[in-house]
């Protein structure tokens, strides 16, 4: 469609005494016609081309602030620089307040008539030990390649200004998790203010600030701000991609819920010489009860622990269409055989399950003691899904605990209790984010599937659920709207890790991807 003024000028339009008339006529047209307009998939792979350089430098400026979500200094500098961009972009902000770390949300109305998106975009980080980075620092993020040898090496990040090799990588602490995606959506934006091209649709954006604390203050805000965030439906920023490294979408995330078991053993850590057969080793014990929470197969022992999952033949073969190859897995994991819950990994990620986070007794390496340790420290991780009850499943293992002979105590124990009870223990848990499951079938899968056909065809993945956790629950539950999680980082990224990566060529997908979502407009 081409816009044509032969038969009338616009001039001339301004000399007639009736020009509010036909302003108003022509402003419709045009608003029309601008919002009609479609980039063609060649135009939006030159877009973001053009824009890369510009937009990986962002990047690796925003990640040298430091953002643990503990340290309200740290909350602060990226909340401004958040603040600084979205004004930028033209966008409205509002500082939504909590118990805890503010929420930016920012707000472009691009007509009252379309429908609205809401993003969610992660802010914060996992804390960091700088001394297992293989770089001076987690937050000085540096641009690497691999040697003939396969080991990663740092590259100067200037040459990004003149060549690109996607698989070349950027090193620093939230750059998969989140930044790399959250730049990915603002560079689209920009590209689209550069233009002078509105999103087909009304835009909000979230930001969250204290994701790795479990959003404390999440459920209240929605709740308190329903109006304020009221959307049509939800895209989630954060996640990481299929193992294929296809671009992802994933209609699901599973729910987490986290304990903590500490073991009891002497008073005091005792001589292991003096005292070896003769007071016991909490750690002994402790094994033998985390033993017991699986069986031989990898199937958690907790009564009712997959209660009510079952899985149609539809939902397997839904499941199963993902490419995947169950030995390329194992062998590209370092091992023999996977657990036995579902037959396939995906069919795996539609359970529950329950992993050891952490242990500690004691010291170990240089640092080795002979010594029978005073307690161990066990940290519990559980991932549920929708027909979990994270409450219920709390309990059981609780249970479990107890019914293998031990004796819960508040904090520690009372000389009383330590001449009584052979077995001695504190638990203590605690329920993080919700679970949360979208129909692939929906509106918004539709959607979605229209927009990521256009760019990449059919060489993209679309999964039920993912393995980790998202602070999601809430806005599904308290808007009644579907969620859907746009995947852009690299699976081998390291999150929550020593060298975390982003790899530049899934950075360069990401805009493509959101440039692509941005501009298609939703029936």
């Amino acid at each position: 469609m081409r816009f044509s003024t032969k038969s009338v000028s616009f001039s001339s339009l301004l000399s007639k005494k009736s020009f509010p008339f036909y302003a108003i006529i022509f402003s419709l047209f045009f608003s029309q016609y601008s919002s009609a307009q479609k980039l063609s998939q060649k135009k939006i792979n030159i877009a973001a081309e053009e824009k890369f350089p510009t937009a990986i430098f962002d990047l690796m400026s925003f990640l040298k602030l430091q953002n643990d979500g503990h340290f309200e200094n740290e909350i602060e500098q990226n909340f401004s620089w958040c603040d600084s961009v979205f004004s930028n972009l033209k966008f409205e902000r509002r500082v939504i307040k909590t118990e805890g770390a503010p929420l930016l949300l920012a707000e472009k109305k691009v007509n009252k008539n379309l429908k609205t998106i809401l993003f969610y975009l992660q802010i914060d980080g996992q804390p960091v030990d700088s001394s297992k980075w293989n770089q001076q620092n987690p937050f000085l993020p540096v641009l690497k390649e691999k040697d003939d040898d396969k080991n990663w090496k740092i590259i100067d990040s200037q040459l990004l200004q003149k060549e690109y090799n996607p698989d070349w990588r950027i090193f620093a602490r939230s750059a998969s998790d989140s930044k790399g995606p959250a730049m990915s959506l603002i560079s689209a934006l920009q590209i689209l203010q550069a233009k002078k091209i509105n999103p087909a649709f009304n835009i909000k954006v979230i930001m969250d600030f204290q994701e790795e604390m479990g959003s404390p203050s999440l459920p209240k805000a929605v709740i308190a701000n329903r109006q304020l965030l009221n959307a049509d439906m939800l895209f989630i920023m954060d996640g990481t991609r299929h193992l294929s490294n296809l671009p992802t979408l994933t209609f699901g995330a599973r729910g987490i819920a986290t304990a903590t078991l500490k073991v009891f053993g002497p008073r005091y850590h005792l001589h292991s010489g003096q005292y070896g057969n003769f007071a016991p080793n909490p750690v002994f014990e402790t094994s033998r009860l985390l033993s017991s929470l699986k069986d031989e197969n990898g199937r958690v022992a907790l009564k009712g622990f997959y209660e009510g999952i079952e899985l149609s033949g539809k939902e397997k073969t839904l499941l199963n269409d993902v490419p995947e190859n169950l030995d390329s897995i194992k062998q590209r994991l370092g091992i023999a055989r996977q657990d036995n819950v579902g037959e396939t990994y995906q069919e795996a990620l539609q359970y529950p399950s329950l992993n050891i986070r952490g242990l500690n007794a004691a010291w170990v390496g240089d640092e080795v003691r002979t010594i029978i340790p005073s307690e161990v420290i066990t940290e519990i991780d559980m991932r549920l899904v929708p027909e979990s009850d994270g409450e219920k499943l709390m309990q059981s293992l609780k249970q479990h605990i107890k019914d293998q002979g031990y004796h819960l105590v508040d904090s520690i124990p009372s000389e009383k209790e330590r001449k009584t009870y052979p077995k001695l223990a504190s638990f203590k848990y605690r329920l993080g984010s919700k679970p949360f499951r979208t129909d692939m079938d929906s509106q918004i899968g539709k959607y979605l599937e229209k927009a990521m056909q256009k760019v990449f065809g059919e060489n993209y993945i679309k999964m039920r659920t993912t393995g980790g956790s998202q602070p999601i629950a809430p806005f599904i539950a308290t808007l009644s709207i579907p969620a859907v999680s746009i995947r852009i980082p690299n699976p081998d990224n390291n999150i929550h890790s020593p060298n975390e990566n982003l790899r530049i060529g899934n950075f360069l997908e990401g805009i493509i991807t959101c440039l692509a979502i941005l501009d298609e407009p939703i029936e």
